[in-house]
């Protein structure tokens, strides 16, 4: 392992390490949401840097599914939110 890769894998870890703190703590669902949301690009830059390392593309396919999952939960999100603010009180 160079100590390119290692140094890259450090960083990784500490900034999944610190959505997933904010994954648990955040005070409201939109702060999870943003959390959640770094935490899947965290894990298709994890993908996309094997990939490179290794020379190959076997993960590609893994890596597009994590890329709508993490389009879709946006979504549904944004919508759940929408219509929380819009009930009248």
């Amino acid at each position: 392992m160079t100590p390119v890769v290692a140094v890259g894998l450090v960083v990784f870890a500490a900034a999944a390490l610190l959505a997933l703190v904010r994954i648990v703590i955040g005070p409201s669902i939109l702060d999870r949401a943003v959390a959640a949301d770094v935490l899947l690009t965290e894990v298709m830059c994890v993908l996309g840097a094997e990939m490179v390392v290794n020379k190959h593309t076997h993960t590609l396919p893994v890596l597009l599914v994590v890329a709508a999952v993490g389009v879709f939960g946006s979504i549904a999100i944004a919508r759940f939110v929408a219509r929380k603010d819009n009930t009248p009180r």
